[in-house]
């Protein structure tokens, strides 16, 4: 909106909230449709940025289906139509072929927002875009895993087989304002609690580790890889490198030393170690992150405070 573009927003409103996009609706240059991206729909755009995807494990385990779908399903589609008319949300294959299409169709520039999930459980530490990963393909993430591995192969094939424009970017955890606050990731769920003084809730012994980007240092990646000339995959995260306990213990100094942490049997398949090399997005990109998680933290406490406690002091 900055640079004057004309923006469609697409938005089935599973995970977001119209609210966040509230200050730009008087905008003739902004426009919002409720739609499912599991549906066909025909735009006229130049440039199509495809985030859509329950990317919290509270969402995209609420319902599995709901994340990655059976390729025969999306072959037999229109067969099955009726009998599977009431799971809505088959983003990471469906969806990802009606963007794709609808890509194709028009002319766009096609965006991938991919993950480091794809990097599972790693072997390889930190990450880089050659490494092929280490997912379990039958665990309780790999609905969310295997459905963007699958999303970057259909990215990847419609580039080489339709001659489509496409970029692929593979996120790392990305904080700030606006996330939902009870999503189940890790930041979120670190700042409500303190906020709320409750226990911070770490997961298995809290040495495993993660990488956060504030979300401004995300939005610029994600536009210098739509503009620039490089396919990807590219890195998109901030290499600073924190143990759970650690991202706990800046939660503590920037909103309540005295928050108390509680240990809990850590989730299946937890990946150990998570970390982007991002020589690549350095070096064809022209781009870093810039925000360190002790200067983009409090604005995400500023905005999750005003929402938990609205006018109140907290």
């Amino acid at each position: 909106m900055a640079s004057e573009l004309t923006v469609i927003v697409v938005d089935n409103f599973f995970t977001g909230r119209k609210d966040n996009v509230a200050h730009h609706l008087a905008n003739p240059r902004f426009e919002v449709i409720r739609h499912d991206v599991v549906e066909p729909i025909l735009l006229e755009v130049d440039q199509i940025y495809h985030l859509a995807c329950p990317a919290s494990p509270v969402h995209y385990k609420y319902n599995p289906i709901k994340t990655i779908i059976s390729l025969l399903i999306q072959f037999r589609k229109s067969k099955f139509s009726s009998k599977f008319a009431a799971i809505d949300s088959w983003t990471n294959v469906v969806g990802t072929l009606n963007m794709l299409g609808l890509a194709k169709r028009i002319g766009a520039r096609f965006l991938l927002t991919s993950t480091s999930e794809v990097y599972g459980d790693p072997l390889q530490h930190p990450q880089v875009e050659t490494y092929w990963g280490n997912v379990n393909p039958i665990g309780v993430r790999s609905c969310y895993d295997e459905g963007k591995r699958t999303a970057e192969t259909l990215t990847m094939d419609y580039h080489r087989g339709a001659n489509l424009e496409v970029r692929i970017a593979r996120i790392f955890n990305t904080y700030g304002p606006r996330m939902c606050i009870d999503d189940g990731r890790v930041v979120s769920n670190f700042v409500a609690q303190a906020l709320r003084k409750e226990p911070l809730t770490v997961y298995g012994d809290g040495k495993q580790t993660r990488s956060f980007q504030y979300v401004s240092d995300l939005v610029e990646g994600l536009m210098s890889l739509m503009e620039g000339e490089h396919i990807g995959p590219f890195n998109l995260g901030n290499p600073g490198e924190f143990t759970m306990l650690e991202l706990a213990k800046v939660v503590q100094d920037t909103i309540d030393s005295n928050a108390r942490i509680e240990f809990r049997p850590n989730t299946a398949d937890d990946p150990h170690k998570r970390k982007p090399d991002i020589t690549r997005a350095k070096e064809l990109l022209g781009w870093e992150p810039k925000v360190p998680l002790r200067e983009g933290l409090p604005l995400m406490v500023t905005d999750f405070r005003k929402r938990i406690f609205g006018d109140q002091e907290a």
